[in-house]
């Protein structure tokens, strides 16, 4: 009898297995994305010292500020956001970890304006 997994379970097995191979330093830390139905949340992380350098959402600002994080407009403002407020920390390079997340739609929309605002992947 088949058992069916769910998709969260599935995409946290993807991102285990991308994790095995991947670390972050102080040089060239890990961009670690996570992704809910309504917003999206970056972090910069050192794993060596296992503390998060920088991160950046779109559930930050006020009330009147946002709207909705759930859209691609969302996610190429925190890819801004994060790529700033890397650049004045000193961090021109990172490694990209899209969490088990397919790369296309918000993630890519991050990566694309994050890269354009000064990041190296």
């Amino acid at each position: 009898m088949l058992t069916q997994v769910s998709k969260n379970a599935s995409r946290q097995r993807i991102h285990q297995r991308i994790r095995k191979k991947m670390m972050g330093t102080v040089e060239r830390p890990r961009l670690n994305i996570y992704r809910s139905l309504n917003h999206i949340y970056v972090q910069l992380v050192d794993d060596h010292e296992g503390k998060t350098l920088i991160s950046a959402s779109s559930a930050e600002g006020g009330k009147g500020e946002r709207k909705t994080g759930g859209n691609l407009a969302a996610a190429k403002e925190v890819g801004k956001k994060i790529a700033q407020r890397a650049k004045e920390k000193g961090i021109n390079k990172v490694v990209f970890d899209r969490g088990g997340y397919l790369y296309h739609g918000r993630i890519k929309a991050l990566a694309d304006s994050a890269r354009e605002a000064g990041l190296e992947f």
